[in-house]
């Protein structure tokens, strides 16, 4: 079985320092909107994280055509190197000395606008130095590590972020500098794009808009990656309803039952449900891992979206504490079954010169996900809890017949690159051979 050591040094780097940094991110941005909210009002507050979605999503589809012209690395430098300045400016707009909600909110805007230009970079970095069977265990510690570092910083960010929010941004200001050094001395370039002459990069300046146009139609028109993004929407829609149109049911349906004489409500209930998740990823992550190498790949993908499918609308039904709990185990076992499998797909569909552009796209599976959920909220006040939780479990289903619809092409693309793998290794061994005689 494949171990960490066996990764490639960007792997174990992007692994460790990412771990550090989520935690102490996790302590200051969740608490971000209470922040603004206080400053600015609720309903301004609304609109500016909204601006801030937005502008992140669009800068990530400009980011990752970036990457594919200039790299990954060159990208990833610059944007950490800009997220540490903002950092700075977000310490000293929150210092004893000066305070300033307006300049915090600029360099937060800065911060989603850094991510946007190197998140997609990262993502196909990542793919670039991985070998497809090596996939499923990466993904599985990443997901791993970074829930395990949102609980842990999360619930430190409870305590300290209201008394001690300067001494955060100081400590996330350091943690962003030593992963730009990082990133500058320590990480390898994994892609080196084809070099142009100098009159098509003279062109290319003067026609980005439309080279960006062809880039991402090229993305467009692969219709198994397309369809495969269109699947995760509504998978991952299911998993975001839990602080939306559920939060919001369980708060005015669920009555209050007494547990070992704790009193708990639908509010606390959904905060009891958020915690188990996470609880069980960090916990039985590693078993279920190893568990599902026993099985094909599609086999374990299918599977999991009926696990997570019926937990989710088992949840959006049922007011007993007993048989949410259960349904949460259920949905989190398929959780987990899904997210390696389902990344390891990823990896596979887009070519090599095109990976960042095919990330930035993928990255709206999270936007998609959370506008449905968003948008169930306000469907929920119209429709009645029985249809309610038919239209999640449709949800469940049409990504369920979606996936099983393209798997064989998922199939066959993983396939192909593990045949170009094996050829490209065999290359290079002859070359090798080759030099030593």
């Amino acid at each position: 079985m494949m171990k960490f050591r066996d990764f490639h040094p960007n792997i174990k780097l992007r692994i460790i320092f990412g771990f550090f940094s989520e935690i102490i991110g996790s302590m200051i941005f969740p608490f971000m909107a209470i922040y603004f909210a206080v400053h600015f009002g609720a309903k301004l507050t609304g609109i500016l994280l909204i601006i801030n979605i937005i502008i992140g999503a669009l800068v990530g589809f400009y980011g990752g055509y970036l990457s594919d012209l200039m790299g990954r690395k060159k990208l990833m430098v610059i944007a950490e190197v800009l997220r540490s300045v903002s950092l700075i400016v977000m310490t000293f707009a929150n210092s004893p000395w000066f305070e300033s909600p307006t300049l915090t909110f600029l360099m937060f805007l800065v911060g989603s606008i850094c991510w946007g230009i190197e998140g997609p970079a990262t993502d196909a970095m990542l793919i670039d130095v991985s070998k497809p069977e090596q996939r499923k265990i990466m993904y599985s510690i990443m997901y791993w590590s970074g829930n395990l570092s949102i609980a842990i910083g999360g619930a430190v960010g409870a305590f300290l972020f209201e008394d001690y929010l300067f001494e955060l941004f100081i400590g996330m200001t350091v943690m962003s500098i030593i992963v730009a050094f990082v990133l500058i001395f320590f990480i390898q370039e994994s892609y080196v794009p084809k070099q142009t002459s100098n009159e098509n990069k003279s062109s290319k300046r003067l026609q980005v808009f439309r080279d960006i146009f062809q880039s991402y139609k090229t993305v467009a028109t692969d219709k198994v990656f397309i369809l495969f993004v269109i699947a995760g929407l509504f998978i991952q829609s299911l998993e975001f309803q839990l602080t939306n149109y559920i939060a919001v049911r369980l708060h005015d349906d669920m009555p209050t039952q007494s547990v070992f004489g704790w009193s708990i409500d639908g509010l606390q209930m959904t905060g009891i449900l958020r915690t188990e998740n996470t609880v069980l990823v960090v916990i039985f992550a590693a078993f279920v891992m190893k568990f599902i190498q026993k099985y094909k790949d599609k086999h374990v993908y299918l599977s999991s979206i009926v696990l997570f499918a019926i937990g989710y609308t088992a949840i959006s039904y049922f007011n007993n504490i007993w048989v949410l709990l259960v349904a949460m185990v259920i949905a989190t076992i398929g959780e987990l079954m899904r997210v390696p499998v389902q990344q390891s797909y990823m990896a596979a569909i887009p070519p090599d010169d095109k990976r960042s552009s095919y990330m930035a796209v993928n990255a709206f599976t999270y936007q998609g996900s959370m506008i449905l959920a968003s948008l169930s909220v306000t469907l929920g006040a119209f429709l009645s809890k029985e249809l309610m939780s038919m239209f999640l479990l449709i949800t469940g289903l049409a990504g369920y017949l979606i996936i099983n619809t393209i798997i064989p092409s998922l199939e066959q693309r993983v396939r192909s690159q593990e045949a170009a793998n094996k050829d490209s290794k065999k290359e290079a061994d002859f070359l090798l051979k080759e030099q030593v005689e």
